[in-house]
């Protein structure tokens, strides 16, 4: 079954991603690699002393994406925003259907979900109505 909306959790260390439509919910929990490497700050060394993603963490999010036509991200921390970069770069065809990032703590799965439907029925009503049978230019 396809799952137009999706939403996605995420921190350094794990995501978890929603697809739905009106019927029917499909989760998929998705674990970083090495989701507890420490990275020291030693004097002289240039740098924020902070860990990069892993690439095929965020690889795995965005294949967790398929077949949705829009999707939220949401999550502490930087961790989304490696994630945007990583899509700026690499995936801009997956970037042109996020439909917002926002910072949000960890919630439980029903709060998410009924979160990503609230926003959804919010976007889509900011939306024009076009008229039956327009083809957008």
């Amino acid at each position: 079954m396809t799952h137009s909306h999706a939403i996605v959790w995420m921190d350094s260390k794990e995501a978890h991603v929603f697809r739905f439509n009106v019927d029917d919910v499909e989760r998929e929990n998705i674990k970083a690699h090495s989701p507890f490497r420490k990275v020291h700050h030693k004097a002289g060394v240039i740098g924020a002393g902070h860990a990069a993603l892993d690439l095929s963490f965020l690889d795995h999010i965005v294949d967790a994406l398929r077949g949705t036509q829009e999707w939220l991200l949401v999550g502490p921390a930087q961790a989304k925003q490696e994630l945007v970069r990583h899509l700026d770069k690499h995936l801009p065809h997956v970037k042109a259907m996020l439909v917002g990032v926002e910072p949000m703590d960890h919630l439980t799965d029903g709060e998410l979900l009924a979160y990503a439907r609230r926003s959804f029925k919010a976007i889509d009503r900011l939306r024009p109505n076009a008229p039956i049978g327009a083809v957008p230019h």
